[in-house]
C-alpha cells in the first residue's frame, strides 16, 4: 500500500486509458443545471451509467485482463461480483475470447445476471451473499488454475478505475470537488491515486448506503469493522473491507458521507425525472448525499460519479411510483 500514490500509478493510469482507447466508452460529464441551483456549486455528473455494460467495472476488468501474460490469460477467469464487475469481466473474457466463471450472489439482481449468461460467461448464483461469493471464487480458482480477478483490488484493476477519474480533469480542470461512491475502494483507489498525485487541490469525498456502510464505520471505529449483510437498493457496495481497502480511505477520502435506503430510492426517481437518467441504487449515492445537502459543496466545481445504471426494471419503476 505504501506505493499506492507513487509517480508508477499515475503512469499505469495513462497506460490504462491508452489500453482502454477504443475498448470502452469515454462517458459523457453533463452539468446538472438542478443540482447547481440547489447546492450553490457546479456540479457535473459524470454518467458510468452509460458506459457499455452499464457501470465503470468495465474499466478496471479488462484492465486488468489485457494486462495478463497471455499464458496465463487463456487459462481463464473467475470472479465474484454484486453484478457489475461480473459484467465486465464477462466483456473482456469474450474479446479475448476466454472462459469466464463469476459467482454472484444468489440475490443479484436479476438484470446483471442475465447481462452477464448473454455476454457468454458462465454463473454461479448458489452463495448466500457476496462475500461469500468473494471466497468461493479465490478456492475455485486456486483450485483450477484460472486466474481470480479481484473486484476492487490488485494494481491493474485500480488504474481502469482511475481513467474515469482521468476523463474528468481532462474534461474539467476547473475541478475542486468530486464525489464517489465507495464500496470495495477499487474507485476510490483509482481516483485518490490520480487525484492525489495530479490534483491535490481537489476534496474527494465518498458517499456509501447506511446498510453498505463498511468503509464509514470502519473509518469512525480506527479498524476494520464487519458489517451484517442485509438487503439494500446500493447492491454494488455491498461486503465486507479488509485492511487494505481501509488504508485506501484513509489515504484518498476527505470526508465520507452515508444515505439510508429512502434517500436513494429518491435519488434515483430525482435522476430518472430530472436528468432522464436510469441509476441503480450504488451510482445514486452521490447524488443523494447532495440532494440531501450532506455535503457542501457551495463555490465548488464538483463532478459527481454516478457509477452504474443496473437496476431491475420492476424495481426501478416501483421507485418511480412512490
Amino acid at each position: 500500500m505504501a506505493a499506492m500514490f507513487d509517480d508508477l500509478r499515475a503512469i499505469d493510469i495513462f497506460a490504462a486509458a491508452r489500453r482502454l482507447d477504443g475498448v470502452v466508452r469515454r462517458t459523457p460529464l453533463c452539468r446538472s443545471d438542478a443540482l447547481s441551483a440547489l447546492t450553490d456549486g457546479d456540479i457535473w455528473l459524470k454518467l458510468e451509467s452509460d458506459q457499455l455494460t452499464g457501470s465503470f467495472k468495465l474499466r478496471g476488468a479488462f484492465n486488468a485482463i489485457a494486462a495478463l501474460p497471455a499464458e496465463i490469460r487463456e487459462r481463464g477467469v473467475v470472479a465474484s461480483s454484486a453484478g457489475n464487475h461480473g459484467l465486465g469481466v464477462a466483456y473482456s473474457a469474450r474479446h479475448f475470447g476466454i472462459p469466464a466463471l463469476i459467482l454472484v450472489p444468489a440475490g443479484a439482481p436479476e438484470v446483471k445476471r442475465r447481462g452477464i449468461e448473454a455476454l457468454g460467461a458462465e454463473v454461479d448464483a448458489d452463495s448466500a451473499d457476496y462475500d461469500v461469493a468473494m471466497e468461493r471464487a479465490k478456492t475455485i480458482a486456486a483450485e483450477s488454475g484460472r486466474r481470480f480477478i479481484n473486484p476492487c483490488l490488485g494494481d491493474t484493476l485500480i488504474a481502469g478505475q482511475g481513467t474515469v477519474a482521468l476523463e474528468i480533469i481532462e474534461e474539467l480542470p476547473a475541478l475542486t470537488c468530486v464525489i464517489v461512491p465507495v464500496g470495495g475502494a477499487g474507485l476510490l483507489a483509482g481516483t485518490g491515486s490520480l487525484l492525489r498525485r495530479l490534483a491535490p487541490q481537489v476534496r474527494i469525498v465518498g458517499a456509501q448506503s447506511v446498510n453498505t456502510a463498511a468503509m464509514a464505520r470502519s473509518l469512525a471505529a480506527g479498524k476494520v469493522t464487519p458489517i451484517p449483510s442485509v438487503p439494500t437498493l446500493a447492491d454494488g457496495l455491498a461486503g465486507l473491507i479488509d485492511d487494505f481497502a481501509l488504508d485506501i480511505g484513509r489515504r484518498c477520502l476527505d470526508a465520507m458521507v452515508t444515505v439510508d435506503e429512502d434517500e436513494i430510492g429518491d435519488a434515483i426517481a430525482w435522476l430518472a425525472s430530472r436528468e432522464d437518467a436510469i441509476v441503480e441504487g450504488s451510482g445514486a449515492v452521490g447524488v443523494a448525499a447532495l440532494l440531501q445537502k450532506k455535503v457542501d459543496v457551495a463555490g465548488n466545481t464538483v463532478a459527481v460519479i454516478v457509477s452504474g445504471r443496473n437496476i431491475d426494471a420492476s424495481r426501478h419503476a416501483a421507485l418511480l411510483r412512490r
